[in-house]
């Protein structure tokens, strides 16, 4: 991965988890100051908190994938340290699911006349289980490829003897 893309997307994560701990910060405000200006039509004040929790489990996938780039651009991606990162993240985006799915809960007593809504959102719930799938399946790629790695230096440390 050459300078410039990690530049760009070191600064593309910075302004994300910046802008994700702004709105946090203000959902936080508004929760414990009591100016909470719920009219009765959904339940804002839970909705907030989960909410709060969703950006919790973006901003530690955001902090992975950092670490995961800067073993990327030292060349030591391909180790058991790694995992560590990706197990993190796919946890972040299960969590991601459920905290969707826990509004898709809150949402739906007001989609009565409207069903159709719940059944998107529980769609698009699934759709984010889908992508820690896909982590998952990434991972083993890790997996084989860092089983890789290990062979070949073993099998380089192997013919080194014989040479």
């Amino acid at each position: 991965m050459g300078k410039l893309t990690v530049r760009a997307l070191r600064a593309v994560l910075v302004v994300v988890l910046a802008g994700s701990v702004f709105v946090q910060a203000l959902m936080v405000w508004v929760l414990v100051s009591g100016n909470d200006p719920e009219d009765g039509s959904l339940p804002l004040t839970p909705l907030r908190v989960i909410t709060i929790l969703g950006i919790g489990t973006a901003q530690v996938t955001l902090v992975c994938v950092w670490r995961l780039v800067t073993m990327v651009r030292r060349g030591t991606v391909f180790s058991h340290a790694a995992f560590r990162y990706v197990d993190v993240i796919i946890g972040a985006i299960v969590a991601a699911a459920l905290v969707w799915f826990a509004v898709t809960a809150l949402n739906a007593p007001g989609q009565r006349d409207d069903p159709g809504v719940t059944l998107i959102m529980g769609g698009i719930g699934v759709a984010v289980l889908g992508v820690a799938l896909l982590v998952l399946v990434l991972r083993t790629l890790l997996a084989q490829a860092v089983a890789r790695d290990f062979e070949a230096a073993r099998m380089r440390a192997e013919l080194d003897e014989v040479i």
